[in-house]
C-alpha cells in the first residue's frame, strides 16, 4: 500500500510492535514484546477494554503445565486424536512445548496468577490420553483497585458468571450449584466480602474482586500499566500498511482523524472473530445461523481484521468452524443471550428436540452440544430450536441461564416478557408439548425413559453421567447416578436453546509461530495472527476448559519471540 497523503492524516506514529483487539491474547503479547525490549501500542475499537477475554471463565487449557502430572505422550495423544487431521502435528507440539513457559512467564512477571482448576476433566473422556484433571487452569482473584481510573474501563463480566453482581471462582460457583458440602458458607462468604468492602463500595456497586475473564485481563492491564506500555481505546483499525512486501503497520482512525501507525518489527492482529458479522455468518458458518445466538458482547467481532488481512493476500482456514455454546435468549442484557454451559449437568433436566426426542447426552461439554444440534437438525429439521424440559422440583433446585432456582425466584418473579419467549410452562407433559411445538408422544416417552434411567443409574441411550466431566457439574445427592433425575413433579418446563458461540474459529493461516501465511504459501512479513482473529492453530480440538484462551496466549508467547529474534530489513 503507498503512503497515504490526506489532509486529515496525521504523522507517523512508530513502534517496533503494534498490537490490534485489546483480550488476553494481545495483552500478553504486549507484555511479553516490551520484556524482550520492545516498545509496544496496543489499539482497541471499542470504548472499553477486554474484548471476549473479560466476559469467558478466563480458564487455559494447559497440558505439561507444571503444576500438575502429566507426561507428553498422553498429551499428546489426547491432542492429536481430538484436532484429528484439522491442525498439523507441527502446530500441536508447538502448544504443547511452550505452555508450561507461558504460565511461568504469567506467574513470575506479572500479578496474575495460574493455578490448576482441580477436578476439571477434559472435555473428550473416551479419547486416549485424557484426564480427569490437571490441564485447565484458572486465575486467581485480583484485585481491581490496582487498576486505578483504569478499573471503569474494563468490559465487565457477563452477568450470568456473577451472584447477584458479586464476582465467583469457578470452584465457588461449582460448589454452589452443585450443593457440595460447605456450599452455604460459600455463598455467605461471597456476600460477606462484597459488602464489607465499604470504602469500595461508597465508589461502586461492581466488584473489585475480580474474578474468571476479569482476573485475566484486570491482571494484563495491571502489567501493561506497569510498563507504561500505552492502550489506546476507540481507536479501530482501517487497513494494514504494506510496503516492499511487507507489513509495515496499519491505518487507523483515531479522534476524528486517520493515523498511520508504523510498526518497525510487525503488527500482531488479535481482534476477535467475525460472530457479530451476520454476512460472514451466513457466508461461512452452518445453517442457520445468527448473530443474535452469540453470548459474546455486541458490536466488536465483526471480522475486520480477518477482512484487511484477506486483502493483503492472506490465506483463510477454518472458515465453517465456530466454539460452539447452546444458548437462550436473555431480553433484560446488552448481549441479549446467555450461554448454557454447566446448568446440563444436573439431572432432572432432558433435551429434545421437535419430535420429542433426546438426541444427545445433556452432560456433554458445550462444543459437542453444539455440533449434536446441528448434526440432529441436519438429520431432522428439528433441533434449531431444541428445548430443555424440567419439572418443578428441578426448577426449585437449580439455575437454569437467567432462570434462578425458584427459592430464589419463583415463578411470581419472574419477568413477564420471559414466559412465552424463551421459557414456557404447562400442568401437564403433554400441554407443555402443545404450547412449543412438540410431539406430546415423543416428549412422553422420553420423559418415561429418562425416569427409568434415573431409577437404574444407567442412560442406555447417550450414558449420560459415566464420565468424571459428566459428573463434576451434576448435583452431589442425586443417586445412583447424579446426572438422572425423574422429572414427573407439575408443573413443567421447557426453555428453548439454539446454537450459539463464544466467537468464530476462522481467519488468517498460521504458522508454528503465529506468522500469516499468504496464498501463495510463505509468511507474510511483518504480519502475526493469534486468538480466535486467527484460524484455530489446534483446528477443531477444543481439549478443556480453557481450550479458547489457551492457544490465543501460548500463540501470542510464540508470536513474540519469534518477532523479537527476526531482523528486520
Amino acid at each position: 500500500m503507498p503512503k497515504a497523503h490526506h489532509a486529515d492524516v496525521e504523522h507517523d506514529v512508530i513502534f517496533d510492535v503494534i498490537v490490534v483487539g485489546s483480550g488476553g491474547g494481545a495483552q500478553l503479547s504486549a507484555v511479553r514484546a516490551h520484556d524482550l525490549g520492545l516498545n509496544v501500542l496496543v489499539i482497541e475499537k471499542s470504548e472499553l477494554y477486554g474484548g471476549t477475554s473479560a466476559t469467558s471463565g478466563g480458564a487455559l487449557w494447559i497440558p505439561l503445565n507444571g503444576q500438575a502430572k502429566d507426561d507428553y505422550a498422553s498429551a499428546y495423544t489426547y491432542l492429536k486424536a481430538a484436532a484429528g487431521d484439522t491442525a498439523t502435528d507441527s502446530k500441536l507440539r508447538a502448544y504443547l512445548e511452550s505452555g508450561a513457559e507461558l504460565i511461568r512467564f504469567i506467574n513470575e512477571k506479572t500479578a496474575l496468577r495460574y493455578k490448576v482448576s482441580e477436578g476439571y476433566a477434559d472435555y473428550y473422556p473416551e479419547m486416549p490420553g485424557a484426564v480427569e484433571s490437571g490441564r485447565a487452569m484458572e486465575p486467581l482473584p485480583f484485585d481491581g483497585s490496582l487498576l486505578g481510573e483504569e478499573f471503569f474501563r474494563l468490559r465487565p463480566s457477563h452477568p450470568g458468571s456473577l451472584l447477584m453482581g458479586m464476582s465467583m471462582t469457578i470452584p465457588e460457583s461449582n460448589a454452589m450449584a452443585t450443593k457440595a458440602p460447605g456450599w452455604i458458607g460459600v455463598a455467605l462468604k461471597i456476600l460477606a466480602r462484597y459488602w464489607l468492602d465499604l470504602p469500595w463500595r461508597f465508589k461502586t456497586r461492581r466488584d473489585r474482586r475480580l474474578c474468571l475473564g476479569n482476573a485475566l485481563i484486570g491482571g494484563l492491564r495491571q502489567a501493561m500499566l506497569a510498563r507504561d506500555i500505552p492502550l489506546w481505546l476507540e481507536c479501530p483499525m482501517q487497513s494494514l500498511i504494506v510496503e516492499n512486501g511487507r507489513v509495515q503497520g496499519v491505518m487507523a482512525h483515531r479522534g476524528g482523524h486517520t493515523v498511520m501507525l508504523r510498526a518497525r518489527r510487525g503488527v500482531i492482529l488479535a481482534a476477535g472473530g467475525f460472530e457479530r458479522n451476520q454476512q460472514m455468518r451466513e457466508q461461512y458458518l452452518p445453517q442457520p445461523t445468527r448473530q443474535e445466538w452469540s453470548v459474546t458482547p455486541a458490536n466488536i467481532n465483526t471480522g475486520d481484521a480477518i477482512r484487511a488481512a484477506q486483502a493483503i493476500g492472506a490465506k483463510l482456514e477454518n472458515m465453517t468452524l465456530a466454539w460452539g455454546v447452546p444458548s437462550v435468549r436473555h431480553p433484560d442484557i446488552s448481549q441479549g443471550t446467555q450461554a448454557i454451559f454447566a446448568e446440563r449437568g444436573f439431572g432432572g433436566l432432558i433435551a429434545v428436540n421437535q419430535q420429542g426426542r433426546r438426541f444427545v447426552n445433556e452432560s456433554i461439554s458445550y462444543d459437542r452440544f453444539y455440533e449434536a444440534l446441528y448434526r440432529d437438525h441436519a438429520k431432522t429439521g428439528g433441533s434449531i430450536p431444541a428445548w430443555l424440559i424440567f419439572d418443578a422440583q428441578h426448577r426449585k433446585d437449580c439455575p437454569l441461564g437467567p432462570l434462578l432456582p425458584a427459592a430464589v425466584m419463583p415463578d411470581s418473579k419472574v419477568p413477564k416478557a420471559w414466559w412465552g419467549d424463551f421459557v414456557f410452562k404447562d400442568a401437564s407433559l403433554e400441554g407443555l408439548a402443545r404450547r412449543i411445538g412438540v410431539d406430546p408422544t415423543g416428549l412422553a416417552d422420553s420423559v418415561r425413559r429418562n425416569n427409568e434411567y434415573a431409577r437404574t443409574g444407567v442412560d442406555q441411550d447417550f450414558h449420560r453421567g459415566e464420565s468424571a466431566f459428566d459428573r463434576y457439574w451434576a448435583l452431589r445427592n442425586a443417586k445412583p447416578n447424579p446426572c438422572l433425575v425423574k422429572i414427573e413433579k407439575p408443573p413443567f418446563y421447557a426453555v428453548k436453546i439454539q446454537p450459539g458461540d463464544t466467537g468464530t474459529k476462522g481467519g488468517p493461516a498460521i504458522t508454528d509461530d503465529g506468522q500469516v501465511i499468504a496464498e501463495t504459501g510463505e509468511p507474510i512479513p511483518g504480519l502475526y495472527c493469534i486468538g480466535n482473529n486467527a484460524a484455530a492453530p489446534l483446528g477443531r480440538a477444543y481439549g478443556g476448559a480453557g481450550g479458547t484462551l489457551g492457544p490465543s496466549l501460548v500463540f501470542g508467547f510464540r508470536a513474540v519471540n519469534h518477532l523479537a529474534r527476526t531482523t528486520t530489513p
